[in-house]
């Protein structure tokens, strides 16, 4: 399944049933750029456990609000619509894995 892009009028859709990572991004974010490529990687192989969706904070002001943040990237692991994890700045992919484990 591939990654796909949310907006304000579509991200609570979108989290509230399973795992979700949520990358909140920017195009002109140099290490969202970085973590791009390892979400991919991420999403090709643990597909059945989580799904990735980006949100673009420069698009989508509502909802970075919502959420208070401050800085990208920053990825949100929602599980039922309810954030259970997050961290901030880019992370090797291991540490995404292991992120994304601890919640399955």
């Amino acid at each position: 399944m591939a990654i796909s892009h949310v907006t304000d009028e579509t991200f609570n859709a979108e989290i509230k049933e399973g795992l979700v990572l949520v990358d909140f991004w920017a195009p002109w974010c140099g290490p969202c750029k970085m973590i791009a490529p390892v979400l991919e990687e991420i999403d090709g192989e643990i597909v059945d456990k989580v799904r990735i969706i980006k949100l673009n904070v420069d698009e989508n002001s509502e909802t970075v609000r919502k959420f208070d943040v401050m800085s990208i990237p920053t990825l949100m692991l929602f599980k039922d619509g309810e954030v259970v994890d997050q961290v901030i700045g880019f992370q090797p992919k291991e540490a995404l894995t292991e992120l994304i484990s601890k919640h399955v």
